[in-house]
Formats: C-alpha cells, sequence, structure tokens
C-alpha cells in the first residue's frame, strides 16, 4: 500500500494485486489493532535499536531518506490525526488500526490506483523486456516487479511464503524462518498462576552463559497459560535470535515483575505462526540496499518483511516496510527518468 501510494505521488503507473479480499489484513491486526506505525526517534537513534548483528547497515540509507518522523507527518498529510505515547510511540488518535488501511484506501481510490484484491499471484517469469505475472485467471506484463508479501507468520492475514518462494525459484537464497517477537513457554508455577495477569513495568534481562547481562528491556509483561509475553519479553526473545545466530551459545533469561523473578533457563519460543515477526527470508545480500533491486534478476524489487531485515516491537517493523517500499519505489522512478 505504502509502495503503491509512492508510485501515484511520483506517477508511475502501477497496479497492486492483493491475495486477500480486502487490503490490510495484517496492519489491522497490528498492537492489538491500535497500530503502531512508527515512533518519535531519530535515524540514528532507530538504526542502534535494531542491534548487533542485524540489518542495520542493509536499511540504513532507506531509514534515513524515509525516517519515522517523516512517516508520522505523511499519514498526518492524509488527515490521519496522530497520538504520540509517553515512550514516543505513534497511533492513529483513535487507535484504530482501520484509520490508517482506510487513509491507504482513499489516496490509491483518488489517485485512481488499480487494486486487484481476491487474487494470488502463482508465478513471475522474467522476459528481456520486464517480468510475466501470472494468477489463475490472466496474466500481466511489467517492466519492473515490487515483491512485498511480508512474512510467514499469522498466514490467515495472506502472508504464506508467496513472496519467498518466487525469489527462490528466481535464484535468490533464503535465509531460514525463526519466530521474531514472541513469547517464551514456561511452567513455572509462579507464572502460571497469574495467567490474564499484565504488568506495564516489567523487566527483562538476558544473560550469558558467565551469567553477565547482555541486553535489559523495561516495559509490559503478560503472564499466560503458555508462559510469557508482552514487549518486554518479546524483544528479549529477538535479542535471543540475533545472538545465537552470531555467537553460537546459549543464554538464560530473567524477567522481573510482580516483586518477583523468574528464571526460564530453557528458552522455548511459541510456534512461527504466532510471530509479531518472521526473522530469515530473502538473503538481503543479494539485493542492492540503494535501490531493494535483486543483484540476480534487473527490475525485481523487495520491500518489507519478505526479506530478512526485522525491528523491536514499537512500530519498528512498520517503519522499515514503509522505508524499503518507498527506497524501492524512488529507485525505480529514478530509473524511469534514465534515457
Amino acid at each position: 500500500m505504502f509502495a503503491a501510494a509512492v508510485a501515484a505521488e511520483r506517477h508511475i503507473p502501477c497496479v497492486v494485486i492483493e491475495r486477500k479480499a480486502r487490503l490490510g489484513s495484517k496492519v489491522l491486526m497490528t498492537a492489538n489493532g491500535r497500530c503502531n506505525f512508527a515512533k518519535d526517534i531519530s535515524p540514528d537513534e532507530f538504526l542502534r535499536d535494531l542491534g548487533e548483528g542485524s540489518c542495520a547497515d542493509f536499511v540504513a540509507e532507506a531509514v534515513r531518506e524515509c525516517p519515522p518522523r517523516q512517516i508520522c507527518r505523511g499519514f498526518q498529510s492524509l488527515g490521519v490525526r496522530t497520538k504520540r505515547m509517553t515512550d514516543g510511540r505513534f497511533f492513529p488518535a483513535d487507535e484504530k488500526a482501520a484509520t490508517i488501511v482506510h487513509a491507504f484506501g482513499d489516496l490509491l481510490r483518488d489517485e485512481e490506483v488499480p487494486i486487484i484484491s481476491n487474487c494470488a499471484v502463482t508465478a513471475i517469469k522474467p522476459l528481456k523486456n520486464g517480468f510475466l505475472v501470472s494468477t489463475k485467471n490472466f496474466t500481466l506484463w511489467a517492466e519492473n516487479v515490487l515483491i512485498a508479501t511480508g512474512g510467514v507468520s499469522y498466514p490467515k492475514t495472506g502472508s504464506v511464503g508467496d513472496g519467498q518462494n518466487f525469489a527462490k525459484s528466481l535464484g535468490h537464497s533464503i535465509v531460514p524462518y525463526r519466530p521474531g517477537l514472541i513469547g517464551l513457554e514456561t511452567r513455572d508455577p509462579k507464572v502460571t498462576r497469574l495467567a490474564g495477569r499484565r504488568f506495564e513495568d516489567g523487566t527483562t534481562k538476558v544473560l550469558d552463559a558467565a551469567g553477565k547481562t547482555i541486553f535489559e528491556y523495561c516495559g509490559e509483561i503478560d503472564c499466560e497459560s503458555f508462559g510469557l509475553s508482552g514487549a518486554a519479553i518479546y524483544n528479549a526473545q529477538r535479542f535471543i535470535e540475533h545472538y545465537e545466530r552470531e555467537r553460537g551459545t546459549g543464554v538464560a533469561v530473567e524477567a522481573l515483575f510482580n516483586g518477583m523473578t523468574v528464571r526460564v533457563e530453557k528458552i522455548n519460543p511459541r510456534p512461527l505462526k504466532e510471530a509479531i515477526v518472521t526473522l530469515g527470508g530473502v538473503d538481503t545480500r543479494e539485493i542492492d540496499p540503494h535501490t531493494m533491486q535483486s543483484k540476480i534478476v534487473p527490475g525485481l524489487y523487495f520491500a518489507g518483511e519478505v526479506m530478512d531485515i526485522d525491528g523491536p516491537t514499537g512500530g519498528y517493523n512498520l517503519t522499515l516496510a514503509f522505508a524499503t517500499a518507498r527506497k524501492a519505489v524512488a529507485s525505480i522512478a529514478k530509473k524511469e527518468k534514465t534515457p
């Protein structure tokens, strides 16, 4: 949706093909239906928060060209009243994700951008002068193709791995999927007896094998029947996934809330289908960070979570999607002007 909006702004003819019957199914779920779309921080702060061993270097140029505060101003220019929380998170003032989806829908309607919904793409075939994009019922020719199909969590929203499969069929490598920003399982009775309770001022610490704290985050901790969730848990779990991938060593987690400490010795995240974000996807080493264009197939572009990029909870992942989408379309626009 963001890419189509940028294309309309730059007068680039485009068509949106959407697997689901309506646009924005996953956006409608974000932040429990409230849509935390960005955070009031600078690009450098944003990139720092992505963490060591993450995608920060790859997305740096895109984020600096489309920073979180600019995204907020963009929505305000579309008539969306925004709300800033004390920690800097931006929401629509009515805290309804549908407000964001409707803003996109209204803009695309007014700009007469064609949208084909309830339509799954079945194949993308490169030609000498563009691509054939096939569906069950018809085939389109396109000079450029932007794949923005998301990760593989919450498949009912349409994120079923189509984009990654297309990329693989065209020669791209796929970094194995792992769940990101998800709860941790524990049968500790101190947790299970509090199932259904939320503690806003919790703290989660990640300790290395020597007992040294290597990550700490203060925020919401929720007790669930399966264990622990909430922002402080989600961001710790994401850190662990990246840390263990980079270092190959294990950790332990300590959750401090309700005047007690819960230690999770065995790190067992919930299933990928429940994850807020998918870790893994199209390998960014095969994508040009200055254009978001494939290094393997000219004219093929990527945006958002279909790539191996991710951020903490708190508006980071939508900002990454928006910034990389803008970068891709801006690159196409520049190419269009080149004789």
